[in-house]
C-alpha cells in the first residue's frame, strides 16, 4: 500500500485542537457543526454528557472543570455574561438566534481558529448574522 507524504505527515503530526467547546442544552448537537466538530473537540450537554437540566452555574462549573467554552443561545440574561468573566479557565460565546445552523458553523469555526489559545477564556463574546 502506498502512503503519500502529506498523509503520512497527517499521521505523524496532527494539528493540536487549540479550543474545547461545549454546546449548551439548547444549542444543537455537534452533526449540525461539522467544521466545528471536525477542527475543535465539541461535546454537546445532553446528546455527549448527558447532563440535561443543568442551571446556568452548574453548566459553568463543569466548563471550568473541562476547560470548555461554553456556546450557547442563552444570552437574555445577564446571568451567562456574568459567569463567563468569573473564570479563566472557561468562557461564554453567546450566538443569535436569528443566525442559521450553516453561518453559526462557519463563524464558530472562524472565530475559534482566528484567536490565540486563551483569548475567548474569561470573556463573553456574542455571534450576530454581521460579525465576525
Amino acid at each position: 500500500m502506498l502512503v503519500s507524504w502529506k498523509n503520512l505527515l497527517n499521521l505523524m503530526s496532527p494539528k493540536p485542537k487549540r479550543y474545547k467547546v461545549l454546546l449548551d442544552e439548547n444549542f444543537p448537537t455537534r452533526k449540525y457543526l461539522p467544521w466545528l466538530n471536525q477542527r475543535f473537540d465539541v461535546k454537546h450537554l445532553v446528546a455527549d454528557l448527558n447532563k440535561g437540566g443543568l442551571k446556568d452555574p452548574e453548566v459553568h462549573a463543569l466548563a471550568v472543570q473541562q476547560h470548555r467554552l461554553i456556546v450557547t443561545y442563552n444570552v437574555t440574561e445577564d446571568l451567562m455574561r456574568e459567569l463567563a468573566t468569573k473564570s479563566k479557565e472557561s468562557g461564554v460565546i453567546g450566538v443569535s438566534t436569528n443566525v442559521s445552523f450553516e453561518h453559526t458553523d462557519k463563524k464558530l469555526t472562524s472565530l475559534l481558529t482566528k484567536k490565540k489559545p486563551g483569548d475567548l477564556f474569561g470573556k463573553f463574546t456574542y455571534i450576530t448574522e454581521e460579525s465576525v
